[in-house]
């Protein structure tokens, strides 16, 4: 299953790691380890932060991609379900709305 996970790194260690120049080294290493199908590195609420799609088969696959941001960053990650238009289209919402609408 498609999951997007928000990462939002707080200041500190970040502004540190960009000052020794590890930031990228150490981002690079989560990545290659957690291997997500993508990954976008933007702004959120005036901090650093980005948005990766992970494919996730078990919720016990979660600590081993949240952990590394954790850990590494003191990052907090959010993890939402994201359904592709086929997964709408699939999730037989015309059945639900005749049975609860």
């Amino acid at each position: 299953m498609r999951y997007l996970v928000h990462i939002n790194f707080p200041h500190e260690p970040f502004n540190s790691y960009v000052r020794d120049g590890s930031a990228g080294q150490k981002i690079g290493r989560i990545l290659e380890e957690t291997k997500p199908e993508s990954i976008y590195f933007t702004e959120e609420d005036g901090t650093r932060g980005a948005t990766a799609v992970y494919n996730i088969d078990s919720a016990s696959d979660i600590p081993s991609i949240a952990e590394p941001w954790f850990l590494t960053f003191e990052a907090d990650c959010r993890f939402r379900i994201a359904m592709s238009p086929e997964d709408l289209q699939n999730s037989g919402l015309d059945e639900l709305g005749q049975k609860w609408g």
